[in-house]
């Protein structure tokens, strides 16, 4: 039996999640995590094989929260279920330590079935994302701006571009609104925009933005 850590902090979510998996051979679900420090206990103390990983979550979260868990437990299975689609987040989390990616738009037998592959030791990832790692491992590429961003600062532009504010970035990151508009402030520099209005172009323009 496959056992299920799912995190999210929506419940909804969750009860979805277990609702699917309810009805998948061969998967239990052995707990839920509503946020960052409590995916991190979970994996204190164990007793799962894969974790069904929300990105956006209160506390540490995205692609910093998958290096913690690899850290405390390098073996963890990890496929991450975003809202977001596979653009450059997609590649970053499975660079982390991810061992798979979809989004929560996928059919359940999709992620029934990457759960399994991940937890037999595979990887679970569309055939158009391992076409863009291949692209990515081309030593000769040149990269975009917004790919040279640091990892924090890639979020703060997703959730810049999808509307947030200063305020509202720094209460879901448990950031001060200082920190969250250095990030800004320095992520627009590499980007070479302006102002918001060049800001959310660029994101469009990149498929960053929602």
């Amino acid at each position: 039996m496959i056992r299920v850590l799912i995190a999210d902090d929506h419940a909804i979510v969750r009860e979805g999640l277990k609702q699917v998996l309810a009805g998948a051979e061969g998967i239990a679900v052995a707990g839920e995590a509503a946020d960052g420090h409590e995916v991190m206990e979970r994996v204190r103390k164990g007793g799962w094989d894969v974790l069904v990983l929300d990105m956006n979550m209160p506390g540490p979260s995205g692609v910093d929260l998958i290096k913690r868990i690899k850290v405390h437990k390098p073996e963890a299975k990890v496929l991450v279920l975003s809202m977001h689609g596979e653009d450059q987040f997609a590649l970053r989390t499975l660079r982390a330590g991810a061992s798979g990616y979809l989004t929560k738009g996928s059919a359940p037998d999709v992620i029934a079935s990457a759960i399994r592959r991940i937890a037999a030791g595979g990887r679970h990832i569309s055939p158009a994302l391992a076409e863009t790692l291949a692209f990515e491992l081309d030593p000769f590429r040149v990269k975009a701006p917004h790919e040279l961003l640091s990892e924090r600062e890639a979020q703060v532009l997703r959730l810049l571009a999808s509307g947030e504010s200063v305020a509202d970035i720094a209460g879901q990151l448990c950031l001060s609104a200082n920190t969250i508009s250095t990030h800004k402030h320095r992520l627009m520099r590499k980007l070479g925009v302006a102002n918001n209005a060049e800001l959310l172009r660029y994101a469009l323009k990149a498929g960053l933005a929602e």
